[in-house]
């Protein structure tokens, strides 16, 4: 009796330990989270962006600028609306994007590209167990991704 206890009792905590690994996968599998934003020409690490979500709608904010050459007042000078010379650092550069039903996919917003002014159509994409994030930003259906890779 004690050795098939032993084994009920171990099947239960192998079972209560991959529901555990599941859960945590599936929670990583969003957007929400701190991210790290890489420069396309020298690969260095650009800036963490804070992604959270509000009522279903996923936002994203520059909480730090990471490139030397960057002054940490650094303004949106070319942005053409609300954000035009706000500082970057707290500048909501991901808005009004919403998870896709039945997909691990969020989309209808648009991503900001401080150093432009410019915004994109956004297409986020969680990766590898939700420890890279894919951002697509495109224009007339012409675009590129962006991997950003999850601090937290």
């Amino acid at each position: 009796n004690i050795l098939m206890l032993s084994r009920v009792l171990t099947r239960a905590l192998l079972c209560l330990c991959l529901a555990l690994s599941a859960m945590q996968t599936h929670a990583q599998m969003s957007p929400v989270g701190t991210w790290l934003t890489f420069d396309n020409k020298s690969k260095l690490a650009k800036s963490e962006v804070v992604v959270s979500e509000v009522n279903g709608i996923v936002v994203g904010k520059v909480s730090k600028l990471l490139l030397k050459d960057v002054p940490q007042n650094a303004v949106c000078k070319l942005c053409t609306d609300d954000r035009k010379d706000k500082p970057i650092i707290g500048l909501e550069i991901i808005r009004g994007a919403t998870k896709v039903p039945d997909k691990t996919v969020w989309e209808g917003g648009k991503v900001l590209e401080p150093e432009s002014g410019k915004s994109y159509s956004l297409r986020l994409t969680p990766m590898d167990g939700g420890n890279k994030l894919e951002v697509y930003g495109s224009v007339l259906g012409f675009g590129r991704a962006h991997t950003w890779v999850r601090v937290r």
